[in-house]
């Protein structure tokens, strides 16, 4: 699976309440969680971002609370994938579980500028700044993770394997 979009640049220790503010989670529609993803640090990237776009941060992206609001927030905003340096575990696991990619790569994160244009390669592992004709390494998920994203999530994944069980 390759992703191709514009980066969005943010700092260290992005938390799940910037992602996705407390005061939007009265609503269950991801729609309406995305239209306000982010916004209380960049009020336009709800309105800017494209499907495809990558979100790259610092360290501890999606510290603090445990919701999945957040990667949903993200996932359903267009973005193709979330570039950190670290993540916070349980943030890591909730963006598995809904099939939002997500990557460790400190290089790729620290000479990116906000609007370069990047294609990553999930399989391989291959981070490409198109804008700075740079290529970065990171591990690829191992086959099991990837299955998961493949199939939307873990639920989509289950939801398949009981469907060919029953075919």
């Amino acid at each position: 699976m390759i992703a191709k979009g514009k980066a969005f640049v943010y700092g260290n220790n992005v938390d799940t309440d910037v992602i996705i503010p407390a005061r939007y989670l009265n609503n269950a529609d991801p729609s309406a969680l995305a239209s306000h993803c982010m916004e209380d640090i960049d009020e336009n990237f709800a309105k800017e971002v494209e499907k495809g776009d990558v979100i790259l941060a610092g360290k501890n992206f999606g510290c603090g609370s445990s919701r999945e609001h957040a990667p949903l927030a993200i996932k359903t905003t267009g973005a193709s994938c979330v570039i950190a340096e670290s993540f916070a575990r349980i943030f890591y696991r909730n963006a598995i579980n809904i099939g939002l990619p997500i990557l460790e790569c400190e290089g790729a994160v620290k000479e990116a500028k906000r609007g370069d244009l990047l294609e990553v390669d999930f399989s391989g592992g291959t981070i490409v700044n198109k804008t700075q004709q740079k290529t970065y390494q990171t591990n690829p998920f191992p086959p099991f993770i990837q299955s998961i994203i493949d199939q939307d999530g873990l639920v989509g994944k289950v939801q398949k394997e009981i469907a060919a069980k029953k075919g």
